[in-house]
């Protein structure tokens, strides 16, 4: 979710790739694929499928369930849109996070704020936690919220979202943006939140899982990326992951959602580790901390921009998928939702075309 991004206002708006199997090409410090395919040649989803900014998702029994980005300008009746699927391919809406609007405690923080951004969806002690932004536009003036939930199904009677307040904030002058919340668990049981957007890039504190508040005992931040030959340290949108012996740092870079479309080149790159806090090398050896990364998507001339994404493994069914956004070109620049497999290539992750 960029800093110039926030909630899309569509007024300002027209309203609002590659498969990477062997990066050799380097442009500033981001490593591009050498010979690409296009995994942006055919468009599956159908259904609820637009507009759509900054996605994630998660399956609970036969359903998956898609969070995204309030769109300021589109008609909706709550906050944090929230789309369901038996197949990851036909959608519809389910619901909103918060039905009536968000928690005044938001806009008494944080005047002015039009919407809520950046939703991640996880599951751990119990409960279901979407962790989410608000913010003012362009500015550090930033804070992730946490909500929780026994259930996902709308349907059930125990379904109701819980407001958690806050997690963490940040202001004009802080060395960090609190952006772009993401959760990963590790296989100790340990919970970890990675955020950050421009503004020194990608951090990570550890989270208290009985509460889901970040863990008082242990106030160590992890740097994992910047983009310190980025004027404006364009990187954000994190979400982490581990496949084998690796842990998977998958970020958006360059801008999105400006006030054109051609200004628009974000793309999905990513590194990897053997710790969850890094330091994440891409696949030609070059640090995340210091502007590295491997690009897995860009724009093709029919769908720009796409980025916005999130990284999900489901050991239990073998899913390994990135949902994202891009712009569809030929309606003016929408940002429809993505759902891509993610292959894995010598320990590196491909998207299918």
């Amino acid at each position: 979710m960029s800093r110039v991004k926030g909630p899309v206002v569509l007024c300002l708006l027209p309203f609002l790739l590659s498969l990477c199997s062997c990066a050799t090409v380097v442009a500033g410090k981001l490593q591009y694929p050498a010979v690409a395919g296009d995994p942006l040649s055919h468009y599956a989803l159908t259904g609820d499928i637009l507009p759509v900014l900054d996605p994630s998702i998660i399956r609970q029994d036969s359903t998956y369930y898609a969070f995204s980005t309030d769109v300021v300008g589109v008609p909706q009746s709550g906050s944090l849109p929230i789309r369901c699927s038996p197949d990851k391919t036909t959608w519809t809406t389910c619901g909103y996070v918060f039905p009536n609007g968000m928690p005044s405690w938001i806009q008494k923080r944080l005047p002015g704020v039009l919407g809520l951004w950046a939703p991640d969806i996880s599951w751990f002690n119990g409960e279901y936690h979407l962790y989410y932004n608000a913010s003012i536009l362009n500015t550090q003036t930033t804070l992730i919220g946490l909500a929780t939930n026994t259930t996902l199904d709308p349907n059930d009677p125990a379904y109701h979202w819980v407001d958690r307040g806050l997690v963490l904030q940040s202001r004009a002058g802080d060395d960090f943006n609190a952006l772009d919340p993401n959760i990963f668990l590790d296989a100790d049981g340990a919970v970890w939140l990675t955020y950050g957007s421009y503004w020194s890039g990608i951090k990570q504190r550890q989270i208290d899982p009985s509460t889901g508040m970040l863990l008082a005992a242990n106030p160590t931040r992890y740097d994992l990326a910047t983009r310190p030959d980025s004027p404006d340290d364009a990187i954000e949108g994190a979400s982490l992951v581990r496949h084998g012996a690796f842990y998977y740092l998958f970020v958006s870079v360059d801008h999105c959602c400006k006030a054109t479309v051609a200004e628009d080149n974000y793309k999905q790159a990513v590194g990897r580790s053997t710790s969850a806090h890094g330091p994440f090398l891409d696949e030609a050896g070059t640090p995340m901390l210091q502007g590295g990364g491997s690009v897995l998507l860009q724009g093709n001339g029919s769908w720009n921009a796409p980025g916005g994404g999130t990284a999900y493994l489901d050991d239990s069914n073998g899913d390994s998928l990135l949902i994202f956004h891009a712009q569809n070109l030929s309606k003016g620049g929408t940002p429809f939702a993505w759902v891509k497999t993610l292959q894995w290539t010598n320990d590196w992750p491909v998207l299918a075309d």
